[in-house]
């Protein structure tokens, strides 16, 4: 899995680079089929960060979430926060779809008949 950290109208240092790679990482403890997460920082106006945050995964889905902040960590972090929902409502539907409370219902109806 691939990481990108890109800076708009100016640049961050790798020290910070750094820091913002490790926070995104721990997206990927969510959902392991993700290809790609790219992060888009705007500094543009200091007093109001911009992130983009953009997670690829498998089978063409993306995720994507902005947020914008007084500090750039505050900032991405709320990013980071859109995007876990994101994900989890998105698992949430193909645990649904493969099954997961559907047929189990199910089975349970047809056990309690044969009983």
């Amino acid at each position: 899995m691939e990481i990108k950290v890109s800076a708009r109208h100016g640049s961050l240092s790798q020290v910070t680079q750094d820091k913002v790679k490790a926070k995104v990482e721990k997206i990927t403890r969510l959902f392991d089929r993700l290809t790609e997460i790219i992060v888009a920082i705007n500094l543009e106006n200091r007093e109001q960060i911009m992130v983009d945050l953009r997670v690829s995964a498998e089978h063409k889905h993306d995720f994507v979430a902005s947020q914008q902040g007084d500090e750039l960590m505050g900032a991405l972090d709320g990013a980071v926060h859109k995007v876990e929902q994101q994900i989890r409502k998105y698992k949430e539907k193909l645990q649904k779809h493969k099954g997961g409370e559907g047929i189990s219902q199910e089975v349970l109806t047809e056990a309690s008949e044969l009983d």
